[in-house]
Order: structure tokens, then sequence, then C-alpha cells
């Protein structure tokens, strides 16, 4: 498979771009579906030790990857304990 690929690059070089942009965008989606599968709260990988890990996370722990207008050092908390 990258027999071809390297073949095809050395004939026609004005694809290396392509391939450059394709893979990092390919490797981006994948880094991000893997911090959102280890990482996001509302995916339990453990279902006996904690079954409900939505429920032991802090007022003041950001688990987004990116927030806009909220400053979590700030917040406090709102709900009950379970």
């Amino acid at each position: 498979m990258f027999g071809v690929v390297i073949k095809q690059i050395k004939s026609h070089p004005s694809l290396i771009p392509l391939f450059v942009f394709i893979g990092t965008g390919s490797l981006g989606a994948s880094m991000y579906l893997l911090r959102l599968a280890l990482r996001n709260p509302d995916v339990s990988w453990d279902r006996k030790g904690n079954p409900e890990p939505w429920n032991k996370i802090e007022p003041n722990q950001q688990y987004k990857f990116f927030a806009v207008n909220t400053d979590y050092s700030k917040l406090k908390k709102n709900r009950p304990d379970f």
C-alpha cells in the first residue's frame, strides 16, 4: 500500500499537500475521538467500579474541549449529592 503511495508521490509531486492535509485531518479526528472516549464523563468504561461517572465531576472541573465564556474556577455546586 505504501509502495503505491510513494510511487504516486514520485510521479506526481503536487499530491504531497493532499496527503499531508488528509493525514493531518485523520490524525486530528482520531485523537479527538480518543479524547472523547477517555475523558468525557458521559462514557462509562467501568460499570462496576464507577457506574455513574458524571456524578463524580467537581463543579469547577472543565471537561469540555473548548469553553467560550465559562470560567470554571468560579463555579459553585448547585446540585445535590447522590
